[in-house]
């Protein structure tokens, strides 16, 4: 029998429907097998034999003390709750933890790897990196199999976050691509996480998963303009998208871009699947070629 957490978000969703077999379902939407608040109580659970932990807070930039906590109320205290339920029910074969690239802490680099440092300072990378701790000590301690996936952008129908808001932006006719859009990106399609799962919990480790391509801002707009009918993106030079980040850094959060942004935008940032690939055949989908909008 497999538990799932975080079964209602955008990657719960893929995983759930690749699964075989019904998962019992943790979290707080009533659709939920087990409706519970991971962060703030530890569930009564059935004893299982793998665990794919999903739930988690990601998605926004924090502006207060209080939106910062809830990163380690969601991502850390979830875990820690959902830990000790498993103690409380019998422990499972396997345990799969949905983390992220985040935890490297870093802005540019090309093909980074598992080894390198963890150097998150942002609450959301920082909670990721003390789940991980939380679950590798527990799974060692407890004899279970234990994976963690980092993950850099999913990429599936209606995504959230930074891709959904370029749709976004694309759709309505003002998103431009910056120096050209030649800047790179890790990307991994979520039916290709979903359908390795059941594979990789078996071999347990910690992998990074990626295309393996790494499309830049160019590839992905010209993509989303053909499918949405639009006009090819139209392109921003440097120095008048700093022009703009400048008065955006005065505007506050509202402003579309400040230098924060721009210099993101701006950054190739790849990472290296090479041993997902040797350890469990990994062998990923291109986003170029599989990606629909709707």
């Amino acid at each position: 029998m497999t538990l799932i957490t975080g079964s209602n978000g955008f990657l719960g969703k893929h995983i759930v429907k690749e699964l075989k077999v019904k998962p019992v379902t943790v979290g707080i939407n009533s659709k939920c097998d087990i409706i519970v608040d991971l962060s703030k109580e530890i569930p009564l659970l059935p004893k299982v034999d793998l665990v794919i932990h999903s739930a988690g807070k990601a998605h926004c930039v924090p502006k207060t003390d209080l939106e910062k906590q809830a990163f380690f109320d969601v991502n850390v205290k979830g875990t820690e709750n959902l830990l000790k339920g498993l103690e409380e029910s019998g422990f499972p074969k396997q345990f799969v933890f949905i983390s992220s690239v985040s935890v490297y802490g870093v802005a540019l680099g090309d093909h980074i790897d598992e080894e390198h440092p963890l150097m998150a300072i942002d609450p959301y990378g920082k909670s990721k990196i003390l789940a991980e701790k939380l679950i590798q000590d527990w799974c060692s301690k407890n004899n279970v199999i234990c994976t963690i996936l980092r993950l850099p952008l999913v990429v599936g129908k209606n995504p959230p976050g930074n891709l959904g808001a370029m749709i976004h932006a694309i759709r309505k006719g003002f998103y431009f691509n910056i120096a050209g859009g030649t800047a790179r990106k890790s990307m991994v399609l979520a039916d290709d996480i979903s359908k390795v799962l059941l594979q990789v919990a078996e071999v347990g480790g910690i992998y990074n998963l990626t295309d393996g391509y790494h499309p830049n801002f160019y590839e992905m707009s010209l993509l989303i303009s053909k499918q949405l009918g639009k006009e090819k993106v139209s392109n921003m030079p440097f120095w008048i998208a700093r022009f703009f980040a400048f008065f955006g850094n005065m505007m506050g959060s509202k402003f579309p871009i400040n230098s924060d942004k721009l210099n993101k935008l701006n950054a190739t940032l790849t990472f290296d699947d090479s041993k997902a690939r040797r350890a469990f055949g990994w062998s990923p989908s291109s986003v170029l070629e599989n990606f629909k909008i709707e």
